[in-house]
C-alpha cells in the first residue's frame, strides 16, 4: 500500500473492527474541507470454521461499502486499490480485532495490591483481558498456583515487581514458578509463550536464568522504578507488539490482514481506549467511557487528580453482561436493586425466567414495552457494578507513604483513595448495544444516569454505531480524521445532566436555575425527588447548542463551588435536552414505600418522556 509524506495527504480512509461475531466496517473521505463518515458495512466474521480466514469477513463487509458508497476499493483479485484516484480506491486500510477471543493475558507480580495490580493495569490498558493476576501473597500455594498458570494457557504472561534497586528475591521466585509450570500458549503449538519482564532491573539476569530456555521473554523498563511513580508505557507498547506478532499471527488469515494494513492492528478495546484518551486530551477534559456487551462491560476513564497529568484507567467486568452473562448481573446485583428501576409490580418466578431465557437466547431482542423497561432495568445494575469496580481499581498508588491532613484522612477514607471524581468529571460517553440502540435516546440518557450517578454539570453521549475501535487506531495515522469523525458522526450528543450533591430529610427546594435559551430566558425552582427536562437541541452542523445558565443550590446542595454557593455554567444541549436532577447524592430510594417508588418512578418517565406509556398502575 501507498505510504504519505504526511496525514495530510490521506483523503479516503477504510477502517475495518474484527469482533467475534460481526466485523464492521466504515468509510471516511475528505468532503467540504472535513473528514466525514460516508458508509458502514457489516458482515459476519470468518475466523472459525468452516471459513477460517478472517480476511474473508473483511472482504465482505467492504463490499457492502463499496454497494453503498458506489466507491470501488478492490481489484478483481480481492485486494486494496491505493492509492485513492477520483471514485476509486483508498489511502489507507486500518483495522482492529477482538475476533478469537481478543487478547487473553495472565499478570503476575509480588505484592497483589502493589506491582501486580501496577502490572494489571499495564494489561488492561493495552487492550487485553486479565484471566488471573498472580502473586507471592495471594494466599494460594505454590502448587496451585503452578496449576492454575498450566490450567489457564493464555495468551502471554506479564512478570513485575520490585522496585529498582530493592530486593531480588521474591520476583526471582515468581519466575522459578512461571518455569515450573511451563506454560503452553492458547493458540499454536510450534511457537514458544511470550512472557514480558518488567520487573526490578536488578533481578534481569536471574530472570532470564529461570525461564529464557522456556518461553520467548522480552525485557522492558520497570512498571513500578519508584513506589511514587507508575511507567507503563513501555509493558503496553510490548504487549502490542507481541499481540501483532505472536496472537494475531497464529488466527487463521491473519497474516494476510496485517500485510493489508497501514498501521498494526489493535485489540478492539485497546483501540478504544485510545480514542477516549485522545478526546480527553485534545479538549482537556475528563471523560469516563462505558462498552456493555454481550458477556463483558468495559470502563474507561481519563481523570486528572493533580490537575496536570491525565490517568487513564481501563476495566473489564467479565462477569457483567446483557446476555451471556445476564444471570450473573441478576443474581450479583439481587432482585430488590433491578426490581427498583421497574415502575410497576412483576411476579418474581416471571423476572427469573426472563432472565434465564436471555441467557439461552442472547440475540432476541424486547418484544414489549413492559420487557424493554424490565431489560433497561437490568442494564442500570450491570453499569453500575462495573462501575463501581472500576472506582475501586482506578486508586492512588498503593504502597506510597502520603503525607496528609485530619481532613484529607477523612476525605480518604470515605472515597477509597480513587481518582474518579464524578464532581469534576466533564462527560460521559456510553456504548453498546443497549444503550447505542434504546428505542429512544432519553432512555439512554437516563441509564446513564441513574447507574453512574453523574455530580454537577455532566455532558452525555452514546456511540451511534459503535465505530469507537476504528477511530481509536485512526487516531495513530490521521487524528484530525479521527476526531472529526468522533465528533460529528459518532457521538451522539444527548444533552447535559445537572445534579446538585447533598440530601435533605424534607420535600423542599434543591436549586434555583436560570438558563438563556435561544428563544428566550428559562427560570425556575427543582424541588427534592424531581426531574426536569429543558429543550435544547443541536446545530446545523451537528455540533450542540450551547448556552449560559445560573444555578443557586440550597443550602444543603453544592454544584461544585460549595454547598450553597452560585454556580454559572455553559452548557450544552443534544437530542434529548437538558436534565436537571433534583434527586440528591448519594441516591438512595430505600426509605420510600413500594408505592412511593413506583410513583416518583412513574412521573421520572413521564416527565423526562423515556417511554411512550408506562404499563401497569
Amino acid at each position: 500500500m501507498a505510504k504519505f509524506s504526511s496525514p495530510d495527504d490521506i483523503k479516503v480512509i477504510v477502517a475495518t473492527d474484527c469482533g467475534s461475531t460481526t466485523t464492521k466496517a466504515i468509510l471516511i473521505e475528505y468532503v467540504n474541507g472535513e473528514y466525514r463518515l460516508l458508509s458502514r458495512g457489516e458482515a459476519p466474521t470468518t475466523v472459525e470454521a468452516p471459513f477460517e480466514d478472517v480476511t474473508m469477513g473483511v472482504l465482505n463487509a467492504v463490499a457492502e461499502l463499496e454497494e453503498l458508497s458506489g466507491r470501488r476499493l478492490l481489484d478483481d483479485k480481492g485486494r486494496f486499490i491505493s492509492p485513492a484516484n477520483g471514485a476509486i480506491g483508498t489511502d489507507v486500510f486500518i483495522s482492529t480485532s477482538s475476533a478469537g477471543g481478543g487478547l487473553q493475558m495472565m499478570v503476575a507480580g509480588v505484592v497483589r495490591s502493589m506491582t501486580a495490580e501496577s502490572a494489571e493495569r499495564a494489561a488492561l490498558g493495552a487492550g487485553a483481558i486479565v484471566m488471573d493476576v498472580i502473586a507471592s501473597n495471594d494466599k494460594r500455594l505454590p502448587h496451585q498456583q503452578i496449576e492454575r498458570i498450566r490450567h489457564l494457557r493464555p495468551d502471554m504472561i506479564l512478570l513485575s515487581g520490585g522496585i529498582d534497586g530493592g530486593t531480588t528475591t521474591h520476583v526471582v521466585e515468581i519466575a522459578e514458578l512461571v518455569s515450573a509450570a511451563d506454560p503452553r500458549p492458547r493458540l499454536g503449538t510450534g511457537y514458544k509463550l511470550p512472557i514480558i519482564y518488567a520487573g526490578n532491573k536488578d533481578a534481569r539476569e536471574p530472570v532470564k536464568e529461570a525461564l529464557s530456555d522456556k518461553v520467548d521473554l522480552r525485557v522492558v523498563d520497570n512498571l513500578r522504578p519508584v513506589l511514587e511513580r507508575e511507567n507503563l508505557g513501555p509493558a503496553r507498547e510490548e504487549i502490542h507488539e507481541l499481540f501483532m506478532e505472536h496472537v494475531m499471527a497464529q488466527a487463521p488469515g491473519y497474516k494476510k490482514l496485517m500485510s493489508w494494513a497501514d498501521a498494526p492492528i489493535m485489540p478492539t478495546p485497546g483501540a478504544v481506549g485510545l480514542i477516549i484518551q485522545t478526546i480527553a486530551d485534545i479538549y482537556n477534559i475528563e471523560a469516563v467511557g462505558v462498552d456493555i456487551g454481550g458477556a463483558t462491560t468495559d470502563v474507561f476513564s481519563v481523570f486528572r487528580p493533580d490537575t496536570k497529568t491525565p490517568v487513564f484507567n481501563r476495566t473489564v467486568s467479565a462477569n457483567l453482561g446483557m446476555s451471556y452473562s445476564i444471570s450473573n448481573v441478576f443474581a450479583e446485583a439481587t432482585l430488590p436493586m433491578v426490581m427498583r428501576w421497574v415502575p410497576f409490580k412483576m411476579d418474581e418466578r416471571d423476572l427469573r425466567n426472563r432472565v434465564k431465557n436471555k441467557m439461552i437466547r442472547p440475540t432476541t431482542i424486547p418484544q414489549s414495552l413492559e420487557e424493554l423497561i424490565f431489560e433497561q432495568a437490568i442494564a442500570r445494575e450491570a453499569l453500575r457494578l462495573a462501575f463501581v469496580q472500576h472506582k475501586n481499581f482506578a486508586t492512588v498508588l498503593k504502597g506510597v507513604q502520603q503525607q496528609r491532613t485530619i481532613a484529607d484522612a477523612f476525605e480518604q477514607s470515605a472515597s477509597g483513595a480513587t481518582i474518579v471524581n464524578m464532581m469534576s468529571l466533564n462527560m460521559l460517553i456510553g456504548s453498546g448495544g443497549v444503550l447505542s440502540h434504546a428505542p429512544r435516546r432519553a432512555q439512554s440518557a437516563l441509564m446513564m444516569i441513574d447507574s453512574f450517578l453523574p455530580e454537577g454539570v455532566t455532558r452525555l453521549a452514546v456511540d451511534s454505531i459503535f465505530m469507537m475501535p476504528q477511530l481509536g487506531v485512526l487516531t495513530e495515522v490521521q487524528p484530525k480524521a479521527a476526531t472529526e469523525v468522533f465528533e460529528k458522526d459518532c457521538l451522539i450528543h444527548l444533552g447535559t445532566c445537572v445534579a446538585p450533591t447533598g440530601t435533605t430529610k424534607k420535600p423542599g427546594p434543591v436549586m434555583k436555575y436560570s438558563i438563556d435559551l435561544p428563544d428566550g430566558s428559562v427560570t425556575g425552582t427543582l424541588n427534592h425527588l424531581e426531574m426536569k427536562l429543558i429543550p435544547l437541541g443541536i446545530q446545523e452542523n451537528g455540533l450542540p447548542k450551547v448556552v449560559k445558565a445560573t444555578f443557586e443550590p440550597d443550602r444543603n446542595y453544592d454544584l461544585g463551588a460549595g454547598k450553597g454557593a452560585k454556580v454559572e455554567r455553559e452548557l450544552h444541549g443534544g437530542v434529548v435536552g437538558i436534565i436537571l436532577d433534583g434527586r440528591g447524592r448519594p441516591f438512595d430510594l430505600s426509605s420510600l414505600t413500594e408505592d412511593e417508588r413506583v410513583k416518583y418512578l412513574r412521573t421520572w418517565m413521564t416527565d423526562l418522556n423515556i417511554y411512550p406509556e408506562i404499563p401497569g398502575k
